[in-house]
């Protein structure tokens, strides 16, 4: 469980990256479930990136020191991966909407 417990806070973080993202971009939102869905893949790449960078939680957890500082990583690394999928999704969906 304890190296499942960075990926968990990383994909709850990025739910609630993107449905802030989703909130702040009004016109852009697609509903408080997707969102949601882009959030959580948005944590999950965010996540994994910061990991691959050496800047992650999982690195952390998987030698045994699972910190404050390794849950805000997460946290960050999550919320905002799936604030900048969710913004990525608005501005194309706006664009769309645009040619339509």
């Amino acid at each position: 469980m304890g190296s499942f417990l960075p990926l968990i806070i990383q994909l709850a973080s990025g739910a609630l990256g993107g449905n802030l993202a989703g909130k702040l971009m009004k016109g852009s939102s697609m509903g408080t479930l997707w969102n949601s869905i882009a959030g959580i893949a948005g944590g999950g790449i965010g996540g994994q990136v910061l990991s691959m960078l050496g800047m992650g939680a999982a690195s952390a957890a998987s030698s045994g020191s699972f910190d404050l500082s390794s849950i805000i990583s997460s946290v960050a690394g999550g919320g905002v991966g799936g604030g900048i999928l969710m913004a990525v999704i608005g501005l194309v969906k706006k664009a769309m909407a645009k040619k339509a």
